[in-house]
């Protein structure tokens, strides 16, 4: 049987970290996409902070886009504003859409071509490696994995991790929270909880960090591991204005349709779906909102399109170093062999390279 016809439709994605690349992705035989990224590159965020220890295992982990988007136009810019009919980018140019994909999550501070992301790793690495000391700034998942990498690959060096709440990873429960902490404990990490530290040029030069109890920190070098901005200051002034919550998250309805829209959708952590913000979670959203525009480009009934619920009980996995970490399930949590069989070791990178068409 002969393959349908590409519809003329055409879709925007703006946003090509994983929510964006997996609509595009699923939807790049089925309609006009275009991708609107400033990065020439995905970057699977699983993979970054061991990228930091080992810079080759980010040869997996940063993935062209026209690796996998084989159909698809894509314009590296980026978006500055939307009107009901078309995507503004920074370059000056537009892009009429049918439907419109947002997926642009955290803000993201990382170079736009993938070899300088390449050389951002190698120097990473040759900053921890020419260090004695190591400050890291903050105790989410970024600075506990961060935390994990250095001491299982570095057990000499000196970690300090500081983080101003009374406990590390607070998206996850207590014992789950406790159960990292005495992991890092255990590898000689020093943390200091309710704390913070304003890092400046002047204590980097000089070594010495002063955290707010008065307390001074001395390290060879440090990292700021605290949580990003939300991705949504480009829409501040657009006709979607009033479907950002006080948070700047887009408002989404059952069918992650943007409230107040029928052809805009949402994907990943811009969103307000009340669940732990998860690239895997980001995915899901994807295959939903893939669904629904192929299901409203060959028009079927809004009865028909699929809905997404929130999975507010959604695992939860922090890897510790290659061998160790610790899952928040529905009604427990567990730290050692079996979250690190199922993370740790390759951090889910040969998982998502299959299923966006590449070789594990």
């Amino acid at each position: 049987m002969a393959e349908p016809a590409k519809s003329s439709a055409v879709v925007v994605v703006v946003g090509g970290g994983v929510g964006g690349a997996f609509v595009a992705k699923s939807l790049q035989s089925h309609a006009q996409v275009v991708l609107i990224e400033p990065k020439d590159y995905l970057e699977i965020p699983y993979g970054e902070l061991r990228s930091k220890v080992e810079p080759s295992f980010a040869e997996r982990t940063l993935i062209k886009h026209t690796d996998y988007l084989t159909d698809v136009r894509i314009i590296n810019s980026r978006a500055t504003g939307i009107t009901e009919k078309e995507v503004v980018t920074e370059d000056g140019g537009s892009v009429t859409y049918d439907y419109l994909v947002i997926a642009t999550g955290h803000i993201d501070y990382a170079t736009r071509i993938r070899d300088d992301r390449l050389e951002e790793f190698k120097k990473d690495n040759q900053k921890i490696e020419s260090s004695r000391s190591i400050l890291i700034v903050g105790g989410g998942p970024v600075g506990v994995e961060l935390a994990a990498e250095i001491a299982t690959d570095y057990p000499g060096k000196k970690v300090t991790l500081v983080h101003k709440g009374s406990r590390l990873l607070e998206f996850v429960g207590p014992k789950a929270s406790k159960k990292a902490l005495d992991w890092l404990v255990s590898k000689k990490v020093d943390v200091l909880l309710n704390e913070t530290v304003e890092v400046t040029s002047l204590e980097a030069s000089s070594g010495t960090y002063t955290i707010s109890s008065g307390e001074k920190i001395t390290a060879d070098c440090h990292f700021v591991c605290v949580g990003k901005p939300i991705g949504s200051g480009w829409l501040n002034g657009s006709f979607l204005k009033e479907s950002l919550d006080d948070k700047g998250r887009l408002q989404v309805d059952k069918n992650l349709r943007v409230r107040g829209s029928q052809i805009v959708f949402a994907a990943g952590d811009i969103t307000d779906v009340p669940e732990i913000k998860q690239g895997y979670l980001a995915q899901a959203h994807a295959m939903v909102i893939a669904k629904n525009i192929k299901l409203l480009i060959n028009g079927s009934a809004e009865s028909k399109l699929a809905t997404y619920t929130a999975n507010s009980s959604a695992p939860a996995l922090v890897s510790l170093g290659r061998k160790g970490g610790v899952a928040q399930l529905p009604c427990f949590s567990v730290s050692g062999w079996l979250p690190a069989f199922i993370k740790s070791r390759d951090l889910f990178i040969g998982k998502v390279r299959k299923e966006i068409g590449l070789k594990a």
